[in-house]
């Protein structure tokens, strides 16, 4: 196999990658995969080291010199390639945990913790208290509910394109119950705790899809949770296109946005981005992903 095909083995689906990410970030990632499992590095290491690696860029966008700017730019850019080098070696050495699958989930929200520090701090000085309300609208309120969707919306496309098998779709109903059925007093306990953060986290992607719902509650119910072949490729064929709607509420035009405020001297700049064009695009693509979920969802009500 060449570079691309032994890229693409790595990943789920083709269908929620654009091309800019197979080659600017899955690739890199990749290769800094091969070398790892050569030094016999374990996923987890790799996940931490891009937590920190991550982390650092927030003092660079901090400081309001050009050459400090662009250290914090690459930095994210490798911590990003490090966020796909674990799940990428986890599933070449077949190391998945628990803890990994937590760690690489919560490093998103650290560099960008992070990142919301240092620019929050570099403008203060202008803005005062504002550009900490703004921040945490723009990353409390509307950041997270931004790539929580887009997440959630990549899951179901893989269910009805994969099955159950190719795609990591659940419910808090399910994790809820998972969760009772745990101990705290066990070595279970960790377990439990994820879970306990985990369903709030669902939770609040299944508030924002109440068609959705509805759907996948009557696929349980009257199609006994078969989706029909028929069904399958057209719900395929209307997902589709949103899919590089939701690469763009992650992390590539987000970062994009950032790299240029920053370099533009106006990091105000990413938060109006955030709470504007991308919650534009967030109500956009839920209005068209519950409108087709309500045509077939009214297709199995009337079998």
């Amino acid at each position: 196999m060449n570079l691309k095909e032994r890229v693409l083995s790595t990943m789920k689906s083709t269908d929620t990658e654009s091309r800019f990410e197979l080659y600017v970030t899955r690739t890199p990632g990749y290769l800094w995969a091969l070398l790892f499992q050569k030094l016999g590095v374990h996923p987890i290491a790799v996940t931490l080291m891009s937590i920190v690696i991550g982390a650092a860029s927030g003092y660079f966008f901090y400081q309001k010199d050009l050459g400090m700017n662009l250290i914090g730019i690459f930095l994210l850019i490798w911590a990003n390639w490090y966020d796909c080098a674990d799940g990428q070696l986890a599933r070449m050495t077949g190391k998945k945990t628990l803890i990994g699958r937590i760690l690489d989930g919560f490093a998103g929200d650290v560099w960008f913790f992070c990142i919301y520090l240092g620019i929050c701090l570099r403008l203060t000085p202008d803005w005062g208290i504002w550009i900490w309300l703004l921040a945490a609208w723009a990353g409390l309120r509307c950041h997270g509910r931004q790539c929580a969707i887009a997440d959630y919306y990549r899951n179901i496309h893989l269910w009805f394109f994969l099955g159950e098998k190719g795609s990591e779709l659940a419910t808090s109903q399910q994790e809820t119950e998972e969760f009772k059925s745990l101990k705290w007093k066990s070595r279970e306990w960790f377990h439990k705790l994820y879970l306990f953060f985990y369903i709030r986290y669902t939770k609040s992607q299944e508030d924002q899809t109440p068609v959705f719902q509805k759907l996948f509650h009557a696929i349980q119910e009257k199609l006994n949770g078969k989706v029909p072949e028929d069904m399958r490729l057209r719900f395929r064929q209307d997902s589709l296109p949103l899919m590089p709607i939701t690469n763009i509420l992650t992390f590539d035009t987000r970062a994009g946005v950032l790299f240029l405020s920053i370099l533009t001297g106006m990091p105000w700049i990413y938060f109006i981005f955030e709470a504007t064009v991308l919650e534009i695009l967030r109500y956009w693509m839920i209005h068209k992903h519950e409108t087709f979920c309500n045509k077939y969802l009214n297709e199995i009500i009337q079998q």
